[in-house]
């Protein structure tokens, strides 16, 4: 076994291997504090798959066990993964997944599982160092050192690997994955953020990383790495590469410059089929060759054509965007709804307003917690013109949604401001690259629509990168072609002010610092430009909420005056419903949400309420109910709940033998306060009022 420590910016980190998971390819345990996470990486031992992509899995599990905790729901174990666990696993995969060499196309299979938890320190970033050391220290041919860390801010200054509770305080969540050279990963959120304040971040978390990486390399130098497994050759016919390439390059080049995406496909494949038919007898079994040379080509023409001429396949410049179509309201019975068109990609987002009741319980190793702003991203195979399962949402769809939400998070407004619960669902229609910044631009245009006062609009922009050599070109709103040929997905959401979140991706093995400033640079210029456009559809928000939405009154009462209110068993609180038509929800605080599309019925159940919590005041006059008649006198409900005594000699001007000849049980009567003693005893009159 190996075991060793380090401290880094007062953070304990510590490694072992060798005692846990030794069957696997790699394993170790990584922790932090009281919060350990073991990693392991396999790969399978069979044939190579065939498949056009790296077959790479990752896997991120937290067990209940590792917090002293015991799953809810029916079964009491771990089912399938959260949201978080989801994410964590794309946090995980995405910057280890360049890395590895072309050519290696063996299954792999990285498992991180979180053990221990203090509930304090996040595992996530773990997972990544942890990756790192497994796929190093095992046969698997991936021999780059990575490390990854958390950046947060406090009164002093930024902050690595923060704690949850550091993080919410300071309003600061990135995570930034490198090596020594360059960065791989930025995943992140921010309260309006500026551009410089993002790059003295990326310095702060890369002089981080360096230091991880240099104490893996420490561990790595006292552990046994067997031999490397040897990376198979690509598998390409040279002779019928060239003849391809001598065939069809014009036609390649010509039919790239189609309009349509799927013009151009089509023409694309169509292509492929004639190149298989042509090459058919001499080249018997290959069609799978040629379609990967042709495709070949093209990447090669796309870059070419990006690089040197600053041209893309669309027609546009570097700096372009696409054309820009915003609508509202475009669904009658809904809250709040809009249709976000940018080029060939489109959002349909939808906007539902609800109460208390309908927020999210999230239950989770940092313990529970509820949502009062949902947003959920769909992606039917029918946007992209293609037959698929409609199944649940999967990693990319909850990525996506993950990462809008977090964008928009920062100008929903406080509850205290807003009492709604907010869920936000973006229906891809059509889809050509950057569907998560068209989700970004349409929900603020669906909040608004829905009288949401959110603090500000927001836009979103997905930057691109074509590097070759020293040349490299910048793309600003890139098309799903040049994300699947480039070299980075780098996309950056914000308002006027700053930038509320980002994300960045990439196929090769980092970008350095300047290409992230100029990216950062054309990114908010775009995002400028998209503001103003989107604000020609809907410059704020509505005045008011949709007629469609439950119109939400909030009171707070004192904490003594709930059970009053619920009533013994219920009652109460169930017949206020019943009469005015509202739906009621009290918290143990004291809060009382009234929530009624009908706005009278929202009144009915307020006045019904305060008729419960008010006191009696002395001198005032009330509309009361004779509840009880007596030989001297009556006895009035005056408040719910509330009686006071009637004396016979109050009832009128003149002197009357019995009450009854005035008053019966259930007459409605004005009466005014004239005494209430230490002991709560009401003194009423009505003969003041004649």
């Amino acid at each position: 076994m190996i075991r060793k420590n380090i401290t880094i910016n007062d953070k304990e980190l510590f490694i072992e291997t060798g005692r846990i998971a030794r069957q696997a390819d790699g394993s170790v345990l990584i922790g932090e504090n009281g919060t350990t996470v073991l990693v392991t990486a396999v790969a399978s031992k069979g044939a190579e798959t065939d498949k056009n992509f790296f077959p790479l899995f990752v896997e991120y599990r937290e067990k209940f066990y590792a917090a002293g905790k015991i799953p809810g729901g029916f079964f009491k174990r771990e089912g399938r993964p959260t949201e978080h666990e989801t994410v964590s696993c794309r946090l995980i995969d995405r910057p280890i997944r360049p890395l590895f060499p072309d050519g290696f196309n063996y299954e792999v299979q990285v498992a991180c599982t979180v053990l221990s938890s203090d509930q304090k320190q996040q595992a996530d970033v773990l997972g990544i160092i942890g990756a790192s050391l497994a796929l190093n220290m095992s046969e698997i041919p991936f021999e780059t050192i990575l490390s990854a860390v958390r950046v947060g801010i406090g009164d002093d200054g930024f902050i690595l690997n923060p704690t949850f509770d550091e993080v919410d305080e300071g309003g600061l969540d990135i995570v930034v994955a490198g090596s020594d050279d360059a960065i791989v990963m930025v995943e992140g959120g921010a309260n309006e953020i500026s551009e410089e304040k993002i790059l003295e971040i990326l310095d702060f978390a890369h002089e981080g990383i360096k230091k991880f990486n240099a104490f893996q390399r420490e561990f790595l130098e006292e552990c046994e790495i067997p031999q490397k497994r040897e990376v198979p050759e690509p598998k390409s016919d040279s002779e019928l590469l060239e003849k391809l390439r001598t065939d069809y390059t014009e036609e390649v080049s010509k039919r790239n410059k189609i309009e349509g995406k799927l013009n151009r496909e089509r023409s694309l494949a169509q292509l492929t089929r004639e190149a298989v038919e042509k090459y058919s007898e001499e080249y018997p079994d290959s069609g799978k060759e040629i379609g990967g040379a042709l495709h070949e080509i093209e990447r090669e023409i796309v870059r070419e054509l990006i690089v040197k001429d600053k041209v893309r396949v669309d027609g546009r410049g570097l700096d372009d965007i696409r054309d820009i179509v915003g609508e509202v309201g475009v669904m009658p019975q809904t809250h709040g709804s809009a249709l976000f068109t940018r080029g060939e990609t489109q959002s349909l987002v939808v906007v539902t307003l609800g109460t208390s009741q309908d927020e999210q319980r999230i239950d989770a190793l940092r313990g529970e917690s509820w949502k009062k702003f949902l947003l959920h991203y769909n992606f039917p195979p029918y946007s992209v013109g293609e037959v698929g399962f409609f199944r649940g949402p999967g990693r990319r769809e909850i990525g996506h949604g993950v990462l809008a939400e977090r964008s928009i998070r920062p100008v929903i407004p406080a509850e205290e401001d807003f009492p709604y619960t907010i869920r936000v669902v973006s229906d891809i229609m059509e889809s050509n690259g950057s569907s998560s910044m068209a989700t970004v631009c349409g929900s603020t245009l669906a909040l608004m629509d829905a009288g949401v006062p959110i603090t500000k609009p927001l836009a979103g922009i997905a930057m691109g990168l074509v590097m070759e050599g020293e040349d490299y070109a910048i793309l600003t709103d890139i098309l799903g072609l040049e994300d699947h040929l480039g070299d980075m997905d780098f996309k950056v959401v914000g308002s006027r002010d700053g930038i509320t979140a980002f994300q960045m991706d990439t196929k090769i093995s980092g970008v350095s610092r300047d290409v992230l400033a100029k990216a950062l640079e054309k990114a908010h210029k775009a995002r400028i430009s998209i503001l103003e456009t989107m604000l020609e559809t809907i410059s704020e928000p509505r005045a008011e909420i949709s007629p469609n939405a439950p119109k939400i009154i909030q009171i707070v009462i004192p904490v003594d005056k709930i059970r009053e209110i619920i009533g013994p068993g219920g009652k109460v609180i169930r017949r206020i419903q019943e009469e005015s038509g509202a739906k009621i929800d009290i918290d143990d605080d004291g809060t009382v949400q009234i929530a009624a599309v009908d706005k009278e019925a929202g009144d009915k159940a307020l006045r019904m309420v305060e008729a419960i919590i008010e006191e009696p005041e002395l001198n005032k006059i009330y509309k009361g109910i004779v509840k009880s008649v007596v030989k001297f006198g009556a006895f009035v409900e005056i408040l719910p709940g509330k009686d006071g005594l009637l004396h016979i000699s109050e009832i009128a001007n003149k002197r009357i033998d019995k009450v009854e000849d005035v008053l019966n049980v259930g007459d409605e009567l004005e009466v005014k306060i004239i005494g209430i003693d230490d002991q709560g005893k009401i003194r009423l009159s009505r003969k003041v009022l004649l």
